[in-house]
């Protein structure tokens, strides 16, 4: 099993369907207004997108839906969609998310988050679940020249956090994110959402069913 007997310092989390349940309702979203445009996406061509980076998630969909700017128009779109869907009230937390949270700071250890989703964004999520008190650094997939699943978001992140990112345990829902902490040298927990695990990169990761498996373990990943 991966992560055995190895031990970390920090922990690194991404946000969108890992500590928040967004995902599903921005998928139907998406699918919602490409159909009400006339170019509707496959959920398979969406699920393209999960992961990555509004700048990436953007070229992805320029080719489907025929031009860059009708990307971005629908983009906003969506945006607008889902905060009305949700008025302010932000979106639910992912099972076992806040007790994991909470078993970290209790001790000790200090966290950070990395998200594809640009900067302010994660910001008012977070803050709308109540969770920013649990991460020091928090930063966005708008702070680095490369997206997901290059390891430049947590590189980052380990830095603001003064720690190497081989002693950071990354958290993510995403291949694309779980490719990425690989590259950077972190450990990886996999606890896939919208998408089943990429084959290739499943057996380099220790591959949960939510946050709750993850909670016995924490003794064993940090120390005291």
């Amino acid at each position: 099993m991966p992560h055995t007997g190895r031990r970390f310092t920090a922990a690194i989390f991404d946000m969108d369907g890992l500590l928040l349940d967004s995902e599903r309702p921005i998928r139907d979203a998406w699918l919602r207004q490409s159909a009400a445009a006339g170019t509707p996406l496959s959920e398979a061509y969406y699920l393209l997108t999960v992961g990555i980076n509004r700048r990436d998630c953007l070229a992805v969909l320029a080719d489907k839906l025929g031009s860059h700017a009708q990307a971005e128009a629908m983009y906003e779109a969506v945006d607008r969609e889902v905060e009305a869907q949700f008025q302010g009230q932000g979106f639910a937390l992912r099972p076992g998310a806040l007790a994991l949270l909470q078993a970290l700071q209790s001790r000790g250890v200090p966290c950070a988050v990395a998200s594809s989703t640009r900067h302010a964004e994660v910001r008012r999520r977070l803050g709308l679940a109540d969770l920013l008190g649990f991460f020091g650094p928090i930063h966005g997939g708008d702070q680095v020249a490369r997206g997901k699943p290059h390891p430049d978001l947590f590189e980052l992140a380990a830095r603001s956090l003064g720690h190497a990112p081989e002693q950071t345990l990354v958290f993510e829902d995403s291949s694309y994110g779980a490719q990425g902490a690989l590259a950077a040298g972190a450990g990886v927990v996999l606890v896939p959402d919208l998408k089943s695990p990429d084959p290739a990169t499943a057996p380099r990761c220790l591959v949960l069913n939510s946050l709750d498996a993850a909670l016995p373990l924490a003794g064993l990943w940090f120390a005291a």
